[in-house]
């Protein structure tokens, strides 16, 4: 405590001293233009939720409480708020929590991308508004923990990441199934007619079988384990099952970790740096990580003013190319979180990863990687290798995941090489199959008329940032009914969307620039086009003559002005946050976040 803290409550009314007011209670005070009164007010109705001169006197840590009835993933989150607020009082700190907007992929429409930068601003501004000296950040599904670490670094307050962590596996006929690639795998045999209807019914109860994230390498668990990466939660907090203790005892850690974390005042822009960034994207290409967290991971670097524009997507291609998938779980292994965690987890991944690493990146704790790994040594025993391969003995040997150019994304698309089930489909070409939207994908995909072959390219138009609006998890267009029913598992298909971290298949994303801008090439492919994806040369092109494509964007160009487009977005105003986030959204490879939140303050007006 600082020497104003230690202060007898009345020398607050002492007109004659000023107000100290850079920690604890007396911070960030609301303008009433008397600093004294404003203190002497906020006393007054924190008192009336019964707190003592001796609580308003210690570091106050706010915890984010993101529970909603709507959100299964975070239904162990009241827990963990007592668990952390009983670490933040063991450690002689205040514990106050308060609520931002939750998240949940399943209930979120028109897609919960869509609401990740709205999540961001509500906790860059409650962060910012309110007296914390420190806030622990509870999220979990998908789209909370970047939102999160997006708001919590523009805001720049100590914060500290605590996930809900994932679910544990369910059971069907003696075989282990999880949310959601599995999810995923069995809708895809029920649609082509492998498995009825009852058993399908018997699947879906088994598949989530308890709270929390998706127990596989999904986006949630991606993000964790990044979290952990960029140094901003402990080697053990990743993996933790929801519904185990040992979550319970990471809630109860952070909460003593922010008291101290409040104390040093360690900001997230100054634990961060270009090499915490690195870190992350090299374990992002070890656990053979969602593709989601490429465009999360752009946005959470173009809000740091010191290392926005320092790693972009093309770094993350760099990197892939010399580092190995080692983590053996769905969708590009076998295996499940509860498997991870039993390994060892993060901490055994870090250990593994070590000559890879930056070992002099900073953590919130105040020491380095490096110096973290020192202090929790992890010896390898055969179970733990078998989940967590050695770097000579790769389940993939580089490239996880790739960043493709080419004419028809010349500002990037990415490819979860690893997830693909038929590695021919890697160097293909073929005709393209195209789909203008999700209701002409949905009208039209299970047609028997449909022009399409096992060896077609199935694009999907109008899923990018401002197209939809949000991104849709839709990039994972289902297989043709009539080829699925002739074994077909796998094609290559192409969106500017995004597709769930849960799933796998050949499937090229966040194609950009998206089909709605209006020079966009992905825009103007047409039916037959030939197609061609060489994913070793990192290559993505429209076989089409140069004129020919020029000729057809400017056609489309006075098309879309004359139905009142421009740049492939309406004129007409629309209000309220749509109308934000049309008008604001960056394309794919600057993570999708709004222009004006970046650092560098690029596109703000």
């Amino acid at each position: 405590m600082d020497s104003n803290q230690s202060q007898p409550p009345n020398s607050d009314y002492d007109l004659s001293t000023p107000i100290n007011s850079a920690t604890g209670l007396r911070q960030g005070l609301a303008s009433y233009g008397d600093a004294h009164f404003s203190l002497f007010l906020r006393k007054a109705f924190i008192k009336a939720a019964g707190f003592g001169e001796d609580a308003l006197s210690r570091p106050i840590v706010g915890i984010i409480n993101t529970f909603s009835a709507f959100n299964p993933c975070h239904a162990n989150v009241p827990q963990l708020i007592e668990a952390a607020k009983r670490g933040v009082q063991l450690n002689g700190g205040l514990a106050i929590e308060f609520p931002t907007i939750s998240l949940h992929e399943s209930f979120s429409s028109p897609t919960s991308m869509y609401l990740r930068n709205l999540m961001s601003m509500d906790t860059e501004e409650m962060v910012a508004a309110q007296p914390v000296d420190a806030v622990i950040m509870i999220g979990g599904c998908d789209k909370t923990v970047p939102a999160q670490l997006m708001g919590g670094i523009s805001a720049n307050k100590p914060v500290l990441p605590l996930v809900t962590g994932p679910m544990m596996p369910g059971s069907n006929k003696g075989t282990r199934i999880g949310a959601c690639t599995d999810c995923r795998n069995n809708w895809a045999a029920y649609r082509a007619g492998e498995i009825d209807i009852e058993e399908i019914s018997d699947i879906n109860s088994e598949l989530a079988p308890t709270g929390g994230t998706c127990g596989v390498m999904g986006t949630a668990s991606t993000m964790a384990c990044i979290a952990v990466a960029l140094g901003m939660m402990p080697f053990n907090s990743a993996t933790a099952p929801a519904v185990s203790s040992a979550r319970l005892r990471v809630a109860e850690a952070t909460g003593g970790r922010a008291v101290e974390v409040a104390a040093s005042k360690r900001k997230p822009q100054d634990v961060l740096s270009k090499e915490s960034f690195l870190n992350a994207v090299t374990v992002l290409q070890a656990i053979g990580g969602s593709t989601n967290a490429i465009v999360h991971l752009m946005a959470i670097i173009n809000r740091h003013p010191a290392v926005a524009g320092e790693v972009t997507l093309q770094t993350v291609d760099e990197i892939g190319r010399n580092v190995p998938l080692l983590v053996d779980l769905k969708p590009s292994g076998d295996n499940y979180m509860t498997d991870f965690h039993n390994a060892g987890g993060m901490l055994a991944l870090m250990h593994t990863l070590r000559p890879l690493l930056h070992l002099n990146a900073k953590t919130v704790s105040g020491r380095t990687i490096g110096e973290e790994l020192d202090a929790t040594p992890f010896k390898p025993f055969p179970y733990s290798s078998s989940i967590i391969r050695s770097l000579s003995d790769p389940l993939y040997p580089k490239s996880s995941l790739i960043v493709l150019q080419g004419n028809l994304a010349p500002n990037g698309a990415v490819i979860k090489a690893s997830a693909s089930k038929e590695r021919r489909l890697l160097s293909h070409s073929g005709p393209a199959v195209v789909f203008e939207n999700t209701a002409d994908l949905a009208k039209r995909i299970d047609d028997p008329e449909l022009p399409v072959t096992k060896d077609s390219v199935l694009v999907l138009k109008s899923i990018g940032p401002v197209g939809n609006p949000g991104m849709p998890e839709a990039g994972v267009i289902p297989i043709p009914r009539k080829l699925g029913n002739q074994g077909v598992k796998d094609m290559l298909r192409i969106s500017d969307g995004r597709m769930s971290g849960t799933a796998g298949g050949t499937i090229v994303l966040h194609v950009s620039p998206e089909s709605a801008v209006a020079d966009s090439i992905f825009g103007i492919v047409e039916n037959g086009d030939i197609i061609g994806l060489d994913a070793e040369k990192r290559e993505l092109i429209l076989a089409v003559e140069k004129n020919v494509i020029e000729e057809r964007i400017e056609k489309r160009k006075a098309s879309l002005k004359e139905t009142g487009f421009a740049q492939g977005r309406s004129t007409k105003p629309k209000r309220g946050y749509r109308g934000l986030y049309e008008s604001r959204v960056n394309q794919a490879e600057l993570g999708a976040d709004f222009d004006f939140l970046r650092a560098d303050g690029a596109g703000a007006v």
